[in-house]
């Protein structure tokens, strides 16, 4: 399993759209085997884009703060499961998900 999650330095961004750089974790036997972290500068508030990129990093969960209608939308119609609401740091919300205590709390980022 892949998990991808929007970083600002070592915390979870808060705002999906607006992270500079996603970080990939590799699950086996429920336990991180690596992580990555890649650019997303290029598509700062591009739902597809964003969609595209963790795609075709063959991200399985995304992990966030908030997140707009459109993006998780554009996510879930390509098969991605998307967990809302995590705060602090990205290993440790990663951990929580995989030890079954982190749930959505259908956060969403609303736009004028």
């Amino acid at each position: 399993m892949k998990i991808a999650v929007p970083n600002n330095g070592d915390l979870v961004n808060q705002h999906f759209g607006k992270s500079k750089s996603f970080i990939i974790a590799t699950i086996e036997n429920n336990k991180i085997v690596s992580t990555e972290q890649i650019s997303s500068e290029q598509f700062v508030h591009n739902h597809e884009g964003l969609t595209c990129l963790l795609t075709k990093y063959k991200t399985d969960v995304v992990i966030t703060g908030g997140i707009g209608l459109g993006a998780l939308e554009s996510l879930k119609q390509n098969g991605l499961k998307v967990v809302r609401g995590a705060t602090g740091n990205y290993i440790k919300a990663i951990e929580d998900y995989i030890d079954e205590k982190l749930q959505d709390k259908n956060i969403e980022c609303k736009h004028n």
